[in-house]
């Protein structure tokens, strides 16, 4: 198949531009690099041993995407672009409803145009909100908490309702929880600006020496070490998730909606003590209060995927570990400049 990615430049994205050039597909990345950079095409062309085709362009200017669907016999979609980052959701809202939702809106109107059918978007556990009870399966409430998460379930909806108005539409919202690690040859991995909102890239850069120290929030949570509690998924598995979604429901239409998780929790201490392993020295680290709105513990029911997609989550904590350091060790300042 010939694939649109929609921020297939960034970190999620760029791991499953690999995964489906591997698979033998054809991958049409588009990025506006906001929060990517253009460095690492090439090295998911080393990876993969295909190149894919790549144009910068934003996906909320209809007439920039119509030209890469001219250009290209589209057959199906995956979703990643937009901005992602809670804390700055809450600051500036309306940027984040502008870039999400409108781009989406404009993808959509190019994709009927050109009669693309199939689209498998990348949603979060965010559209839980402070969910108090865990495993979450599927079919628990959503109530966001901040405008990043009603970001995700506002698109969702307006998918579901364009599906409703046409039957020919088959569409995946992919629900993840807190993708981590990187390819393991160390080539690609997570590369945010500034300062990370993230536990994983925070603990690699305070390893690295790019951070003085690593900031717990919470040590008195209702969870075994007192810290909290997250269902942490290799972004490879993550990957190959968007490929079972797609293999699964190309041509089956309607909605078709997935946690992809590990099912289980690992603690803020679980996973720092996992990098000191790998690293081979103390990590720095102090205890400051706990943030507003978080819970102790948050974790994903994924049985339905696995029963339907065939997929399971199979890397753990000590290969989240091992490939993040990897890649932070071998690229300490992230990618090159453009």
């Amino acid at each position: 198949m010939r694939i649109l990615v929609t921020g297939g430049a960034g970190y999620i994205g760029s791991h499953t531009a690999v995964a489906l050039l591997q698979a033998g597909h054809e991958v049409v990345i588009v990025d506006n690099l906001s929060n990517s950079r253009k460095t690492v095409i090439p090295r998911i062309a080393e990876l993969a041993g295909a190149t894919p085709h790549f144009y910068r362009a934003d996906i909320r200017q209809a007439s920039e995407l119509r030209e890469v669907f001219t250009a290209h016999d589209i057959d199906a979609v995956i979703h990643f672009a937009g901005l992602k980052s809670v804390t700055e959701s809450t600051a500036d809202p309306a940027r984040y409803y502008d870039n999400n939702v409108c781009g989406t809106l404009s993808l959509l109107s190019v994709m009927r145009e050109h009669q693309v059918p199939t689209l498998v978007f990348s949603s979060s556990a965010t559209v839980y909100g402070a969910s108090p009870t865990s495993p979450i399966d599927e079919g628990a409430s959503t109530s966001p908490t901040n405008p990043y998460g009603h970001s995700k379930l506002f698109i969702e909806q307006i998918l579901r309702d364009c599906s409703s108005a046409d039957p020919s539409m088959s569409v995946s919202l992919l629900r993840y929880f807190n993708p981590v690690g990187a390819h393991p040859s160390g080539r690609i991995g997570e590369d945010p600006l500034g300062v990370p909102n993230n536990l994983v890239p925070f603990i690699s850069r305070v390893a690295i020496g790019r951070l003085p120290v690593l900031r717990i929030f919470g040590d008195d949570y209702d969870t075994p070490d007192g810290t909290g509690v997250r269902d942490y998924i290799h972004v490879m598995d993550l990957a190959q998730g968007h490929l079972a979604a797609l293999d699964t429901h190309s041509t089956t239409p309607g909605v078709h909606l997935y946690n992809l998780g590990r099912g289980e929790g690992i603690s803020v201490r679980e996973m720092h003590q996992a990098f000191e392993s790998v690293v081979g020295r103390p990590i720095p680290f102090e205890i400051a209060p706990r943030r507003a709105g978080d819970v102790g513990t948050c974790y994903a029911n994924a049985e339905r995927a696995e029963r339907v997609l065939a997929w399971r989550a199979s890397r753990g904590i000590d290969e989240m570990a091992r490939d993040t350091w990897r890649w932070q060790s071998e690229n300490p300042n992230g990618y090159p400049e453009d």
